[in-house]
């Protein structure tokens, strides 16, 4: 690949660089590396938080400022963060992820400086996100989203239902439309289905309806030996709430915490399907991770990943425990020659659509062009719309 970013500094700027940006850390670490491999230096400036130093190792030799917030850590004010953009000596800036500090201090800085700025708001835009917290959203656009927004050179949707979402909450109808990438993909399929294993993997949260996963699987029709793995991290009501439902259960299932590196990747290798019930995403990290490893999933429409029905590396499932055993049953039910079709379905998605190069491209034209500098025509955002 050329160096279309060469010489170029990206800021990213992001609530948290540390596993408590759940999904959008992983996405701001992909991102990252996709800014290195165009050539470009990228500078993760995040608010500090209790597993910044922890997660220190992920952020691969780029360069990190940590700014310490004041208050409450759901506003994330950070005095300072002003003057870390000031001094960073960025060419132009992308936030990821919205309704906290970080983007009054982005917009801020868009104005003075006149540099280009991007936000990615990660689904955060989305109705059933929208609605929770009213009062506290209500406050932040009036403070600083609406501007940031509207100063904005572009708004970035990883899916065109973001892009509606986009539309509906700031008005604008001119978001680009462009996927997470996904890790490096595995070099081929198992040759044969793993054992009745179903891991979730990702933040504990509400939205994510694990209580109802757990549940729905206690009443599935289960093969002998079948497992519920779920690893992860949250807040400790989220995580009360799950191990009650757990411990509700028939034994099958289990919280084993947090995993990473080669543990995570153990986890998803030995699995038969990856399990995602959520009642809200953007586009889940946790999801083209299981596909780069040939596991096929077992998801909700909201996981906005309608590509993974269309080429069956996924089946669908509801919200409620009911609808989620009717998916886990009959998933656990297909043959080994079904399941290895999912696979390879599954694989065939990482290495094309989700691949890093074919992302870091369409990225490479809309920061050249916002630049002014040379793009390749099929680059353009235009074409990502």
């Amino acid at each position: 690949m050329t160096a279309p970013l060469a010489g170029c500094r990206v800021g990213l700027l992001t609530a948290s660089a540390s596993r408590l940006g759940g999904g959008v850390f992983e996405a701001v670490v992909a991102h990252a590396g996709m800014i290195r491999r165009l050539g470009g230096e990228a500078h993760i400036i995040a608010l500090e938080d209790a597993c910044s130093a922890a997660d220190a190792d992920r952020l691969n030799g780029h360069e990190v400022t940590l700014v310490r917030p004041l208050g409450p850590r759901q506003i994330g004010f950070a005095p300072a963060l002003g003057r870390a953009l000031a001094k960073a000596g960025l060419d132009c800036l992308h936030l990821h992820g919205i309704w906290m500090y970080p983007s009054a201090a982005a917009s801020a800085w868009a104005a003075e400086t006149g540099q280009p700025f991007f936000i990615s708001p990660h689904g955060m835009l989305d109705p059933w996100i929208t609605a929770r917290g009213r009062w506290k959203k209500a406050a932040a656009r009036a403070a600083y989203e609406r501007t940031s927004w509207k100063r904005a050179t572009a708004m970035h949707a990883l899916t065109p239902r973001e892009s509606r979402d986009i539309a509906r909450e700031s008005g604008r109808n001119d978001a680009i439309v462009i996927p997470n990438a996904g890790p490096a993909p595995c070099l081929h399929p198992p040759e044969r289905m793993p054992a009745p294993v179903c891991v979730y993997i990702g933040r504990i949260h509400a939205k994510k309806n694990l209580p109802a996963l757990v549940s729905g699987w206690t009443a599935a029709t289960l093969p002998p030996g079948a497992r519920l793995v779920i690893a992860g991290w949250g807040d400790a009501q989220a995580i009360a709430d799950l191990q009650a439902a757990i411990a509700a259960g028939d034994g099958s299932a289990e919280f084993v915490g947090p995993v990473f590196g080669e543990a995570k990747a153990q986890l998803l290798g030995a699995a038969r399907f990856v399990v995602l019930p959520s009642h809200s995403e953007g586009l889940p990290m946790a999801i083209l991770e299981a596909w780069a490893q040939a596991v096929p999933t077992i998801k909700t429409g909201e996981c906005n990943l309608p590509e993974g029905f269309a080429m069956g590396a996924a089946l669908e499932c509801g919200y409620d425990p009911s609808a989620i055993a009717a998916a886990l049953s009959r998933a656990l039910a297909l043959s080994d020659e079904k399941w290895r079709a999912m696979s390879s379905a599954a694989l065939g998605l990482a290495r094309a659509h989700f691949s890093v190069d074919a992302v870091a491209a369409r990225w490479a034209g809309v920061y050249s062009q916002a630049l002014g500098r040379p793009t390749g025509e099929s680059d353009t955002p235009h074409d990502l719309a």
